[in-house]
C-alpha cells in the first residue's frame, strides 16, 4: 500500500498546531478539544483521518510479548499486566487522534464545555455508554475511578488528582471538574482517565485483586481467557456499545486478539517465523534486513511495512541512578557517556544505519538547537546558571566517536573528567577519592537480548578506565520491582515523547517523582532548572513561550547527561502476515502502541 504521510506543509503543520488559538468559549459543549487551537476535525467528522471507516470486522491474530504477567489490572501498581490490556478493554471520556499533537474528541463523552482559563471542564456522558456486562456508564463511575485511581492506582495516576480541586456531577449525565489556574492542559488530562465501573469494586480490594479479578471495561474486548505468565485471550464485544462513534468507527477490527508470552526477543522471532504469531515490530534496521529472509516471507506469506512519522525522538538508553554515588556527580555521569562508543556499537549492531538521539526532542521543532542558547531560552536558563553543568547555555553535544572499537579521544575525555571528580587509577583500578574501586551492576530484563548486546560491549570499553561493570539479568516482574524502588545502578530506559509535552513530564523528570517509588523518573532527575522549566511550559500561552521552555528543557536534561543515549527509531517497522492490513493514511505520530492492530483488519 501507498504511504501519504509527509503531505505537503507537515513541517508547517507541526509547528502551526502548537499556536495558541482562541480556543473554546466559556459553556459551549463542543465535540473536542486541543492543547492549542482547534481541533482540525469538525463536529460532523465521520472517522478519524488516518481510519478506514468501511474496514471489514473479524479474523483472529496473535501478538507477541516477551517476559509475564501476573495481573490482569493495569491500574494499580501491584503486579505485571500486558500491556496492551488498558487500551483494548477500558476507554476515557475522550480519546485522541494520531494525527494532532494533542488533540481530543468525545468517547464516552458526547461532549465537553471549557472555561477560558481552564480551570473549569464539564464533560456529558453519551446515554448509550455501557460496561461489557450492558451495565451503564454513570456519573457516579466517572467520579469513584478518578478518585480510585488517583488514591489507589499506579503512581501515574496520582499527580492529576492531586491538581483537582472539585469533582462533582453537574446534571443526570454531567460531571464537573475544577482546578488551580496556572495549567492549561489540566482539561485534556482530565479526559483521558480509564472509567472503571464503581459496582464491580464496593467491598473488595482494587488496588490488591488477584489475578483472576479483571477489572470490568467498556472497551471494545473482553479478556475471554487466560493462563498466567502464558496468554491472555481477548474478544471483540459483539454488544460493543462504540462501534459507531465517529473517534471509534474503523477501528478493533479483529474478532480475537491472543497475547502470547515468549522468554525472550530472540525466541519470538523465531515464533513468528514458525508462524505462531501474527505481526512482530522490529525495532533493529540490521535484522530487518537480514532477518527476514524465511521461507513464509520469501513466499510472500509474510510482509515487511514500514511506518514513518513526525513525533520527537524521545529517550532511549541507559539511565544512571543518581541517588547513588557517583552517578550523583555529573562529572562521572558525563565520563561514562564519553566512553560509550556509539558510532562502534551502532556499526555493529544495526549496521550504522540508525541516527543517533541527540536530546529528549530531537527530530521536531521542539528539540534544542545548536550552539549558544537563543535569547528566549537564554531567559529562562539564567537563573539556574550557577547549578547547571558549564556547557548547558553555551552549547552542549553529545562526543562523536571515529567509529574505531579503541575510541581512544573518548576515553581520554572521560579519565579527564574522571580526575576532576577525584578518581585516579592504581593497578588498572580506578578508585573514587576514598579509595574504593568505581564498579557497578547493570540492571536488564533477560529477554532484552539487544540492550544485553550493548551492555557487554560497553563493559568492555569501562575496563579500559579500570572501570568494573558488569550485566545483572532478571525476569519481568524483579526488574519492575526493582526499577519501581529505584534498586539499581545502571539500566535501560525509554520514554517515549509527544509534540505537546505537558504534565507528564513532572512525572518523568520533576523533583517530586524522584523520590515518589513506582514514578517514571528512574535517573532520580532532582533539578530545581528542570522543575522550573516544566511550569514555564505548562504556563505557556503561545508558541513562542512553549517552544522556548521546552527547548530549556531539552538543554537541562541532555547537558545533564542523566542518560546514555542509543539510536532513535525513525520509523516504525512491523512484519505480519498478509491478511493483516492498513489503511493508506499513515497519521503524524506514525505507529505507536495501539495503531496496530487498533486500525488494521483481517483480509483474507
Amino acid at each position: 500500500m501507498g504511504v501519504n504521510i509527509f503531505h505537503a506543509g507537515l513541517r508547517n503543520v507541526a509547528i502551526a498546531v502548537l499556536i495558541l488559538g482562541a480556543g473554546t468559549a466559556a459553556s459551549e459543549p463542543v465535540h473536542g478539544i486541543a492543547m492549542y487551537g482547534d481541533p482540525a476535525l469538525p463536529p460532523d467528522f465521520v472517522s478519524l483521518s488516518y481510519v478506514n471507516p468501511d474496514a471489514p470486522r473479524g479474523g483472529s491474530i496473535v501478538l507477541g510479548n516477551t517476559g509475564g504477567f501476573d495481573s490482569l489490572n493495569p491500574f494499580v501498581r501491584k503486579g505485571n499486566a500486558p500491556w496492551q490490556l488498558s487500551t483494548f478493554t477500558h476507554e476515557s471520556l475522550m480519546g485522541r487522534s494520531l494525527d494532532e499533537p494533542f488533540t481530543l474528541y468525545g468517547l464516552l463523552a458526547e461532549s465537553v464545555e471549557v472555561s477560558d482559563d481552564r480551570t473549569e471542564v464539564r464533560f456529558v456522558l453519551r446515554p448509550e455508554a455501557a460496561f461489557s456486562d450492558g451495565t451503564p456508564v454513570t456519573v457516579e463511575d466517572v467520579i469513584w475511578s478518578y478518585e480510585t485511581l488517583g488514591t489507589e492506582g499506579h503512581p501515574r495516576y496520582h499527580g492529576l488528582w492531586a491538581q483537582i480541586t472539585s469533582i462533582t456531577k453537574d446534571g443526570p449525565r454531567a460531571v464537573k471538574m475544577t482546578f488551580e489556574p496556572g495549567n492549561r492542559e489540566l482539561v485534556l488530562l482530565a479526559g483521558m482517565r480509564p472509567i472503571l465501573s464503581k459496582a464491580q469494586w464496593e467491598g473488595r480490594d482494587f488496588a490488591n485483586a488477584p489475578l483472576a479479578d479483571v477489572p470490568l471495561g467498556s472497551g471494545p474486548y473482553v479478556v475471554s481467557g487466560f493462563e498466567g505468565g502464558r496468554y491472555v485471550q481477548l474478544a471483540r464485544n459483539p454488544d460493543y456499545w462504540g462501534a459507531d462513534v465517529p473517534v471509534r468507527r474503523g477501528t478493533n477490527n479483529f474478532d480475537k486478539i491472543r497475547i502470547d508470552f515468549y522468554g525472550d526477543s530472540t525466541v519470538l522471532l523465531e515464533g513468528f517465523k514458525a508462524g505462531e504469531i501474527s505481526a512482530i515490530r522490529e525495532f533493529n534496521s540490521e535484522s530487518w534486513t537480514s532477518q527476514y529472509d524465511f521461507p513464509r516471507a520469501v513466499n510472500g506469506d509474510v510482509v515487511q511495512t514500514e511506518i514513518p512519522h513526525g513525533k520527537p525522538s524521545g529517550m532511549t538508553g541507559l539511565a544512571m541512578n543518581t541517588r547513588r554515588a557517583p552517578f550523583d556527580d555529573w562529572r562521572v555521569r558525563s565520563a561514562l557517556i564519553h566512553a560509550f562508543n556509539f558510532e562502534y556499537i551502532n556499526d555493529t549492531l544495526t549496521g550504522g544505519v540508525q541516527p543517533r538521539i541527540t536530546s529528549y526532542f530531537s527530530n521536531s521543532v521542539l528539540s534544542m538547537q545548536d550552539g549558544p542558547a537563543a535569547p528566549d531560552v537564554a531567559a529562562l536558563l539564567e537563573p539556574y546558571a550557577d547549578d547547571l553543568p558549564p556547557d548547558t547555555l553555551q552549547g552542549f553535544a553529545l562526543p562523536v566517536s571515529d567509529g574505531s572499537a579503541r575510541n581512544r579521544q573518548g576515553l581520554r575525555a572521560a579519565t579527564k573528567l574522571l580526575q576532576e571528580a577525584g578518581f585516579s587509577a592504581e593497578g588498572g583500578t580506578l578508585r573514587g577519592p576514598d579509595g574504593t574501586p568505581f564498579t557497578f551492576d547493570i540492571l536488564l530484563p533477560k529477554g532484552s537480548t539487544e540492550n544485553i548486546a550493548i551492555a557487554d560491549i560497553y563493559i568492555g570499553a569501562l575496563k579500559r578506565l579500570g572501570i568494573t561493570a558488569k550485566i545483572e539479568t532478571v525476569d519481568d516482574a524483579q526488574f519492575l520491582s526493582r526499577t519501581n524502588s529505584f534498586d539499581f545502578d545502571m539500566t535501560f530506559f525509554r520514554r517515549a515523547l509527544s509534540l505537546s509535552p505537558g504534565n507528564e513530564q513532572r512525572y518523568y523528570w520533576g523533583s517530586d517523582a524522584a523520590t515518589a517509588e513506582g514514578s517514571r523518573n528512574l535517573p532520580g532527575i532532582h533539578s530545581p532548572a528542570v522543575d522550573a522549566m516544566i511550569d514555564a511550559m505548562l504556563k505557556a500561552e503561545g508558541q513562542d513561550q512553549f517552544v522556548a521552555a521546552t527547548r530549556a528543557l531539552d538543554r537541562v536534561l541532555t547537558a545533564g547527561a542523566y542518560v546514555i543515549p542509543f539510536w532513535q527509531y525513525a520509523e516504525g517497522r512491523i512484519a505480519h502476515i498478509k491478511e493483516m492490513k492498513h489503511p493508506d493514511v499513515i497519521p503524524i505520530y506514525g505507529d505507536g502502541p495501539n495503531y496496530m492492530p487498533e486500525v488494521w483488519w483481517w483480509e483474507e
